[in-house]
């Protein structure tokens, strides 16, 4: 029986089957007296709240929640010219990474992590990446925008044990990623080496909570099918530990689809609509909407506010997706003090 067919089903519950087995998820139950759940719920067979994975991951797992807020900004420098260089070190290796309690999933990543480092800059900066491969499999790094051919990504692959040092500089403006482009592609990026990569404008945007969304999926039995889908990695961990924000407080989310073996991935907010800027390259033109619907690669920036507290979800709009662990939530409560 094909994971799909399962889940159509209903045979598996909501994780599906993991690379041992089933990966665990709480079921409904009827509310005990003084149950309360996340907004003042009352838990019940049905619920949304049903939705998360039991356990807890273990310590010095990757951490989604860190992983939101973190850029990696480089070393900084001033090249003779005036232009600031910004150096990174991305190291290609090869770990377990904890997809959802208890569920391990064979990764190869950028510096020990799935995603990758969020690299961060500002158009016109000269970047120097040192990228070395510590992996058992040729690798390279492929960044969108532009630079010149020689640092593309696509030819010039680093065997294991070699390094290599991309330099170009940072254009145009807007929200991209970087992953590997070593054959067979749908491996080395199933497998988990790509990151998001930000070039922010010189005049820089308006100040907002900024939070990276990488979404992505794992294919834990090796069939070519998906069994974890997730943003940054851990099934239903935003669901588990809900994002605070304050009513009123600008947002900013940057959202990259990195998914393989499924041609589409997609982000509905609830109770809210957000101003979609595709690609992030163009300040003032967008869309207003709560859904979009993203293939690989495609990516994207959204901007909102609350106008309301209390919970509310936002997930993948493939319900299936949803089930599999991308499912998350905000919490909204009242404005900061002072």
């Amino acid at each position: 029986m094909s994971r799909r067919q399962a889940v159509k089903w209903g045979a598996l519950g909501t994780v599906g089957l993991a690379a041992a087995g089933t990966a665990c998820v709480q079921r409904g139950r009827p509310p005990a007296a003084g149950d309360t759940l996340k907004g003042g719920l009352a838990p019940g067979h049905g619920s949304h709240d049903d939705m998360m994975a039991v356990g807890e991951l273990r310590r010095g797992s990757f951490d989604p929640t860190a992983f939101l807020t973190h850029f990696d900004y480089g070393r900084v420098s001033t090249l003779p010219s005036g232009q600031t260089l910004r150096e990174y070190d991305i190291e290609a290796t090869e770990f377990e990474l904890e997809v959802a309690p208890g569920v391990f999933f064979p990764a190869w990543g950028y510096n020990g992590q799935v995603p990758g480092p969020t690299i961060r800059c500002t158009e016109g900066d000269r970047l120097r990446v040192h990228f070395t491969n510590s992996g058992t499999h040729p690798h390279t790094i492929h960044f969108h925008g532009f630079h010149p051919a020689n640092m593309d990504g696509a030819f010039e692959v680093v065997a294991p044990g070699g390094s290599y040092t991309y330099e170009f500089d940072a254009a145009p403006f807007g929200l991209h990623l970087y992953h590997c482009h070593t054959v067979p592609l749908k491996r080395h990026i199933h497998k988990g080496l790509y990151g998001a990569f930000i070039i922010d404008p010189k005049e820089g945007r308006l100040p907002a909570r900024e939070l990276v969304m990488v979404m992505n999926a794992f294919d834990t039995n090796f069939d070519g099918e998906n069994e974890i889908y997730a943003v940054n990695s851990v099934a239903f961990h935003y669901q588990k530990h809900p994002i605070e924000l304050r009513l009123g407080e600008p947002v900013r989310a940057y959202v990259v689809n990195l998914t393989e073996f499924d041609p589409i991935n997609s982000f509905h907010l609830h109770g809210n609509f957000y101003r979609l800027y595709r690609t992030g390259t163009n300040l003032t033109q967008h869309e207003f909407t709560d859904n979009v619907m993203l293939c690989q690669g495609e990516r994207a920036i959204l901007e909102f506010s609350y106008n309301h507290e209390g919970p509310f979800l936002f997930h993948a709009h493939q319900s299936e997706f949803a089930e599999l662990g991308w499912m998350a939530m905000f919490v909204v409560r009242g404005p900061a003090l002072g």
